[in-house]
Order: C-alpha cells, then sequence, then structure tokens
C-alpha cells in the first residue's frame, strides 16, 4: 500500500466520526424546529388526530381486534356547550387562566401529600395535557416528562388560551376510544356537544383522567360524587361567565 493512500484512508475514517458528531449535535436542533413547527400550525389547523388515538388503535390491532374504531369529532369551542370547557377547568385546571402551563402550587400539594403517602389527584394543568395527549405517549419516564414540559411551554407561548382549552375539550378521552366533547355526547348521551347541560359535563369531567376504569353512562358512587362537587365549583369559578377570561 503507498503511503498517500494510506494517509488518505486514514483522513476518511478520522471524517467519519465527526460526521456522525454533527448529526448527534444536530438532532435537538432539528427536534426544536419540528415541534415549533407542529405547534404553530396547529394553531391554526385542527388536528386530525392525536398521539394518543393513534396509540389506543394500535393496541387494539395489536390484541387482535380489528373492528375497533376511535369515536372522534370534532367541533369548535362555540360549538360545544359552555358547561363543558367550565366543567374541565373546575375539575382539573382552577388556575388555568392565571398560570403559564404548571400550577407550581398543585405540583407542591401533590409532591407533599405523596410524601405523606396519600394519594390525591396530580398536579398537571390542562395545558400539560394537551401536551402529552396531542404528541406523545403514556408513562413516567423522566424523558417524556422533559418533552411534555417543552410542548407545554410552547403551546402556552404561541396559542391563547381559548385554543388549548379548544383543542383539549376535543382530544380528552372520555372513555375507551371515545375522544372529545362530540364523541362523548353522540355515544353517551345521544345529543351534540352543544346541548350538554351542567351535569352531564359535570360527569364527563369526572371520568377523568380515568375513563376506562369509570364510566359516564353507568356512573359509580365515585363519578356521582364527583360529579355534585364539580357542579359546585363549577359555580364557585363563576359558571359560564369564566370563559371571558380565557377570551
Amino acid at each position: 500500500m503507498h503511503q498517500g493512500q494510506a494517509v488518505s484512508e486514514s483522513a476518511s475514517a478520522t471524517r467519519k466520526p465527526r460526521r456522525w458528531w454533527r448529526w448527534l449535535l444536530a438532532l435537538p436542533l432539528l427536534f426544536v424546529a419540528a415541534s415549533v413547527l407542529q405547534v404553530a400550525a396547529l394553531r391554526f389547523i385542527d388536528p386530525p388526530f392525536s398521539a394518543f388515538m393513534v396509540s389506543r388503535q394500535l393496541e387494539a390491532w395489536g390484541e387482535g381486534d380489528w373492528g375497533f374504531r376511535i369515536a372522534y369529532d370534532w367541533r369548535d369551542l362555540d360549538e360545544i356547550s359552555t358547561n363543558v370547557p367550565v366543567a374541565l377547568v373546575a375539575s382539573e385546571d382552577q388556575n388555568f387562566a392565571e398560570h403559564f402551563g404548571f400550577d407550581l402550587k398543585a405540583i407542591e400539594k401533590a409532591r407533599k401529600a405523596n410524601e405523606r403517602g396519600r394519594k390525591i389527584r396530580g398536579g398537571s394543568t390542562i395545558s400539560q395535557q394537551t401536551a402529552k395527549n396531542l404528541f406523545l405517549w403514556s408513562g413516567r419516564s423522566w424523558i417524556r416528562k422533559g418533552i411534555e414540559a417543552w410542548y407545554t411551554l410552547l403551546l402556552e407561548a404561541m396559542w391563547p388560551k381559548h385554543r388549548i382549552i379548544e383543542v383539549y375539550a376535543n382530544i380528552a378521552e372520555f372513555g375507551d376510544g371515545v375522544y372529545g366533547a362530540q364523541a362523548a355526547a353522540r355515544t353517551y348521551f345521544r345529543k351534540d356537544a352543544s346541548r350538554l347541560g351542567a351535569a352531564e359535563a359535570a360527569r364527563m369531567a369526572a371520568v377523568l383522567p380515568s375513563p376506562r376504569r369509570y364510566s359516564i353512562v353507568r356512573p359509580g358512587p365515585y363519578v356521582q360524587r364527583r360529579s355534585k362537587a364539580i357542579q359546585r365549583q363549577m359555580r364557585y369559578i363563576g359558571g359560564n361567565g369564566y370563559l371571558k377570561q380565557i377570551d
């Protein structure tokens, strides 16, 4: 082998690892750019599906349930009864209008309760749940939580609160494979989402975040108690007038 050829091959071998490092360093930048474009587009485009919908459909097919179908029918917020977003806020995130995506007081309260061994609802906000349901997968890893936090910040920075609650009301799972207020209203109450009353909206919110464990159509003692509590909280936060805070 000639000396020049050996030097050329050595230089080529050195360049290959450098290319890999360049790609590895570029991946975070590509993810940031892609996620920003993703969130920017969905500010104006109604999502045709969510990551959780895809996951549930694949899960059904993996179990051999080829007839399983996702129930999802988008409705703009002004086509959904105001009782629905008010019930969701009253149930899950009463500081929704004020926080920047993370309710630090709720997180601290949940942390202290967990330290004492008490089970309480988590400190996730509607913004966080929208980010998770729309873009991510279920799980408790730190990687997923980190990505969820990033998407939450993007939603809060690029979407108005009105859009966040609109998307959440449309992609939240209210029963096995039943996503959004319209699909839930048609499936469980045989009516459009625009006609849902306060008690019906409260019952829908009461099954979150465990819609496969609790039933809207056959509410047990827990769902019945929680529905009544949510209706009280709906009145406490101002009822339909609450929505003026997020216009």
